[in-house]
């Protein structure tokens, strides 16, 4: 389990740093499709199917940051609301549901990736199947941080109860 916990920990972590500069290539190329088109009239042809796509995969890869932290929409106040055990296993079969529901999305994700894959992006001479591919790359980080956080939480150490934690110290 420590091995696997670790495992998260880097996979996490990287999708972190990928998500943010994803980020950064959408937040600059959408700068500079405004200033082509108002300050120079002359509008980009590339840079908003680029900067959609960065968003995507920001997006994709943010969502395994978010279950990490705790960060996603849950189901806490029932869960507080009921007893210890109750909770953590409203915890784990709510955690568990995202995991199914991710790998479905892995599989459809696969599949819609492999049928684009002969589709070019508009304005690019590139694949539209690398836009797609965040789908099952992004699902597998995910499945790995919320199989994570359902490891964390029958140990008893749930993001919520961290974060609580550190703001009473």
């Amino acid at each position: 389990m420590r091995a696997f916990l670790r495992f998260e920990d880097f996979t996490t972590g990287l999708a972190l740093r990928l998500s943010i500069g994803f980020l950064i290539i959408a937040a600059s190329l959408a700068l500079y499709q405004v200033i082509t088109r108002f300050v120079f009239a002359s509008p980009s042809t590339w840079s908003e199917v680029i900067t959609r796509s960065a968003m995507i995969w920001s997006v994709f890869l943010g969502v395994a940051v978010a279950f990490r932290h705790g960060a996603m929409i849950s189901v806490e106040i029932i869960q507080q609301a009921l007893p210890p055990r109750l909770g953590l296993s409203l915890f784990i079969v709510a955690n568990a549901l995202s995991a199914v529901f991710f790998a479905i999305l892995f599989w459809q994700g696969w599949a819609m990736t492999e049928r684009v894959a002969n589709q070019n992006l508009a304005a690019l001479d590139v694949s539209i199947a690398w836009a797609y591919a965040a789908l099952p790359v992004g699902s597998v980080f995910i499945i790995i941080a919320t199989l994570a956080c359902m490891i964390r939480g029958a140990q008893g150490d749930w993001a919520r109860d961290k974060a609580i934690k550190e703001l009473e110290e």
